[in-house]
């Protein structure tokens, strides 16, 4: 009996410190940022916790990110990647967009130039600079999502050398490039793609991508069902 239960402890000794160890590295890979960048995003993420009853603690576990680190987003000083979004979309039931909804988003037909929601991420994480320009804004009834992705050399998402891994969900997804060049990462297959090219695959395999080359890049990626 005690061996049972000797292994056990360790068995959970272990858990906690593989939890500590995704934490760690969120928080390692956040950004801190001036206040009133993704305030949607604070606001979102806030009262969604409130309203579901749940403590900083308690979303920082389900999500295995710290305490610290939510509580910067919170309050719009830090962005997480994107990798980090997706657990915290999981843990609250919702998906990345929704999280950065805005309160008065346009459900129209048309989205105008200049006019669309912009999601900043994390620089540190995903590279120099990118940008996800949502083409369709969030609604439930939607069945298709599909952005703008504008990435600076070395930038990208969740991908090649960012050192945060590939992202995976439910779906199917197809991506474009507008401009540039971008190195795609589909399960164990690797793909350099230049302006008019495309990829389509399922979006259960591992991916992600990454502008290698010396200019921006620049592609739409649509995928269904939502999941950012």
């Amino acid at each position: 009996m005690s061996s049972v239960i000797r292994e056990d402890h360790y068995s959970h000794g272990r858990e906690t410190l593989k939890k500590m160890s995704h934490a760690e590295k969120a928080e390692k890979n956040a950004v801190s940022l001036p206040s009133g960048r993704n305030q949607y995003l604070s606001v979102k993420l806030r009262h969604t916790r409130m309203t579901r009853g749940l403590r900083l603690r308690d979303l920082a576990e389900k999500a295995e990110c710290s305490e610290s680190m939510l509580s910067k987003i919170e309050n719009g000083r830090a962005v997480p990647s994107l990798r980090t979004l997706y657990r915290i979309a999981a843990a609250l039931d919702l998906t990345v967009g929704q999280l950065f909804a805005q309160p008065t988003e346009p459900n129209g037909l048309v989205s105008r130039n200049g006019e669309r929601p912009i999601v900043h991420t994390d620089p540190l994480r995903n590279g120099p600079g990118l940008t996800l320009e949502r083409l369709i804004p969030y609604h439930q009834s939607h069945l298709l999502q599909g952005s703008i992705h504008n990435i600076a050399p070395g930038g990208g998402g969740d991908g090649g050398d960012g050192g945060g891994g590939l992202v995976s969900h439910e779906g199917e997804e197809v991506a474009y490039i507008l401009e540039g060049q971008v190195e795609f990462i589909v399960g164990e297959e690797r793909f350099l793609l230049k302006a008019g090219d495309s990829i389509c695959y399922r979006s259960e395999k591992p991916h992600g991508y990454r502008n290698n080359g010396d200019d921006n890049a620049k592609l739409i990626i649509v995928n269904t069902p939502p999941s950012f």
